[in-house]
């Protein structure tokens, strides 16, 4: 084999939407393999091998085998070398720590050239797998090094840049797990669940619910405390003071100890615990009035025992963890910093990262450790006599699972707090020796309540199991049985689609819906003209679905926008498909017959939720076949009362719309009824009369009542020019 290995690719494609593939989103590629196309895998010696030691994961890999083990089964029986890349990316993502599993590969009918595609859950990280991998595979191919461990760092990285931080995502997946559709607002940790009048908004730990006033006030320490003491929650004893010697005064008058921290401080920044000394006083408000947003700084009694994190979502606990103190002892040799490196950041459950439950510590670095070792006489570079125990933090670690263990009592306080605060969803900061006993027993006392909690500690608790902190908070949005949908409607092919379109949302809007419309023609809100020219694409799609005062919304599409994007939803309630033309203009996509066209608008049929309806072209073969795919009802349309199809249907006691005597009617099994005469249309409307049963059929679906669709019927002007927004 020659050290130029063949592996081109002729397109990379994110669809963002459902596809051809799958309903998710996926990286689709086009590659030409050359000369690798003569040379499967079980034909290149060593290949196997050098797979397996680089990438050992792939075991896993089921393939079309459909067992541990399927894929590298078929690597050993010999596969070609696009089938290969799509498995090697897919490892690249889950070592990078963003896991996938979903990859196809297949032929598109010319030597040498196959379409690859593979989930990816952000494109930036998708692309940069598929380079690594084309890289890795020729390396393994061609018998060269490969730098996997420096690669996957990049990957790793990429992934912590565009991603959705862990918390978000199992906010979002639970919701999935609810059906509820997920669309990500920002690069960063906004999310829209729901579509439309039904979505809510999360950023991570914060919804749409939060208050901005109840942010505020659990951001001000000292009004937290007051508001909590005036309904009956245990708080410590504490004052507000501007300088060091207010500071020291108040100690004493509170009595030691004592715990400083900024009154408007968050996740523990600038707080001192068990201070005893006026230098320790002294040391600790500095670093308070540091660490806050201004000089003024919280003196308060300190509570012995341990503090616990407890998050509240609506008005109950649904997660508790428990901090304890972190000690390092000596060995005469070693400095406090190699102390911390090798006793606890040695913690495999220590890092850097977002996913990461607990912080690797930097005593030389964090101005609280250097303040504690500074209370003992030590420095991070002091080296501790040999069996000498440090203290490194005090009740740091909070990420110890007790959420079986907490008092009912106990429980109800904390509820209680964030209630007080305004917060739906907190993290009450509660300080007692034993979370199963009431805190009157043992002089315990919530400290803090916090906006935004972290969830990471209870989703990856350093000790216990994870609680399902997502599941609550979808829970908490979303009564039970809401998806957070509103009907959609899409209509994919070429026959009168924008008209269809367009009439759909004029027959809806006269029930008092709130309809969106994105066509050919232009994106329209109720009828009104919001942008003019082609809207039928993603961008679109997504002004639609995000509009918070839309109640329905449709939208057109076509072959080649499934097959160049995807399309904007991932469900919808109504799919139309009027015919399988249009594979001319797609001999770039590999498609070039109507059954072609026909494996592709299918998407429009596939994505149909089970309670919902396709509409199809009974006069076209191709279409009408359609309907064994459909998960919900199907509704033929044609202009043939007596087509054999429309017959059947209606011996079925199923639903049809059709032409009879010159007049359009519902056929509910058996029963009919006439809605109006075509003569009836305006001239321009009456021109297409098959695009009129397929909006009749799909208004229909959306029980639209027949007087409604006749009056929708008589005044809709297909070439009235809507008019623009101002």
């Amino acid at each position: 084999m020659t050290n130029k290995i063949d592996l081109d690719f002729l397109r990379v494609t994110h669809l963002r939407g459902p596809n051809i593939w799958t309903y998710r989103p996926v990286i689709e590629v086009v590659i030409d393999l050359g000369t690798l196309e003569e040379a499967p895998s079980d034909k290149i010696p060593g290949l196997y091998e050098r797979l397996v030691a680089w990438l050992p994961g792939l075991v896993v890999h089921r393939c079309g085998v459909g067992e541990h083990g399927g894929f590298l089964e078929r690597l050993r029986e010999g596969t070609w070398a696009g089938h290969i890349l799509e498995h090697v990316v897919l490892e690249l993502q889950n070592l990078a720590g963003m896991k996938t599993g979903f990859g196809k590969t297949r032929g598109v009918g010319q030597h040498g050239i196959y379409k690859m595609a593979f989930r990816t859950r952000d494109e930036h990280v998708g692309r940069a797998a598929l380079a690594a991998g084309r890289e890795l595979l020729r390396a393994a191919i061609a018998d060269l090094p490969f730098d996997l461990a420096t690669h996957v760092e990049a990957l790793r990285e990429l992934v912590d840049e565009h991603c959705l931080g862990p918390s978000t995502a199992h906010i979002v997946e639970a919701a999935t797990e609810r059906r509820i559709p997920a669309l990500r607002l920002t690069d960063g940790n906004l999310v829209q669940l729901g579509h439309g009048a039904a979505q809510r908004r999360i950023w991570t730990a914060e919804t749409d619910r939060t208050s901005a006033i109840a942010e505020s006030i659990a951001s001000d320490k000292d009004l937290t405390k007051s508001m909590l003491a005036a309904c009956g929650i245990p708080v410590p004893e504490g004052a507000l003071v501007r300088s060091a010697d207010e500071a020291w005064d108040e100690a004493q008058d509170i009595g030691l100890p004592v715990v400083l921290k900024p009154y408007d401080g968050n996740h523990g920044r600038g707080v001192s615990l068990n201070l005893v000394t006026e230098e320790d006083v002294r040391a600790a408000y500095e670093l308070a009035s540091r660490k806050g947003d201004s000089s003024s700084v919280i003196v308060e009694r300190f509570i012995t025992g341990d503090e616990h994190r407890i998050l509240v979502v609506g008005k109950h606990v649904v997660a508790v963890a428990r901090g304890e103190s972190l000690w390092v002892v000596g060995d005469g040799v070693s400095d406090i910093i190699a102390l911390v490196d090798s006793q606890i950041n040695t913690d495999p459950r220590r890092g850097s990262g977002e996913d990461a439950p607990l912080n690797a510590l930097a005593p030389q670095h964090g101005a609280e450790i250097i303040l504690e070792l500074q209370r003992q006489g030590l420095t991070a570079y002091s080296v501790p006599l040999a069996g000498q125990k440090v203290l490194i933090q005090p009740n740091g670690n909070v990420a110890h699972d007790v959420t079986d263990r907490i008092h009912p009592s106990v429980a109800h306080a904390a509820a209680l707090a964030a209630r007080v605060v305004g917060l739906d969803i907190a993290g009450v900061d509660l300080v007692c020796e034993d979370i199963s006993r009431p805190l009157d027993e043992q002089r315990g006392a919530v400290i803090e309540v916090n906006a935004s909690p972290g969830l990471l500690a209870h989703l990856k608790p350093a000790e216990g199991p994870p609680r399902p902190v997502g599941k609550a908070i979808i829970a908490h949005l979303f009564e039970d049985g809401e998806h957070g949908r509103i009907p959609l409607v899409g209509i994919t092919g070429t026959l009168g689609t924008s008209l269809i379109a367009r009439l759909v949302g004029c027959l809806v809007s006269l029930t008092g819906a709130q309809v969106g419309v994105a066509s050919g023609q232009g994106l329209y809100l109720n009828q009104r003209q919001v942008a003019a020219g082609d809207c039928t694409g993603w961008d679109a799609g997504q002004r639609l679905l995000i509009n918070r005062t839309l109640t329905t919304a449709v939208f057109e599409s076509n072959a080649r926008r499934i097959l160049a994007e995807g399309l904007a939803y991932d469900k919808c309630q109504v799919g139309i498909v009027t015919d399988v033309e249009g594979a001319a203009g797609l001999a770039e996509f590999y498609i070039h017959d109507a059954d072609g066209v026909a494996s592709v608008v299918r998407t429009q049929v596939d994505v149909i939720l089970p309670h919902g309806t396709a509409v199809l072209n009974a006069e076209i073969d191709a279409v009408a076949e359609m309907a064994a795919l459909c998960d919900g009802q199907v509704i033929f349309y044609a202009a043939d009362a007596d087509h054999p199809r429309l017959l059947a249907q209606r011996a079925a006691g199923q639903r049809s719309v059709f032409v009879r005597d010159g007049a359009i009617v519902l056929g509910d099994g058996a029963h009919e009824q006439v809605l109006l005469a075509l003569a009836a249309l305006k001239p321009t409307t009456a021109s297409w009369p098959t695009s009129v049963l397929a909006a009749v059929a799909a208004a229909w679906a959306l029980d639209v009542e027949p007087t409604i669709l006749a009056a929708g019927l008589r005044t809709f002007d297909a070439a009235a020019t809507a008019s623009k927004r101002a």
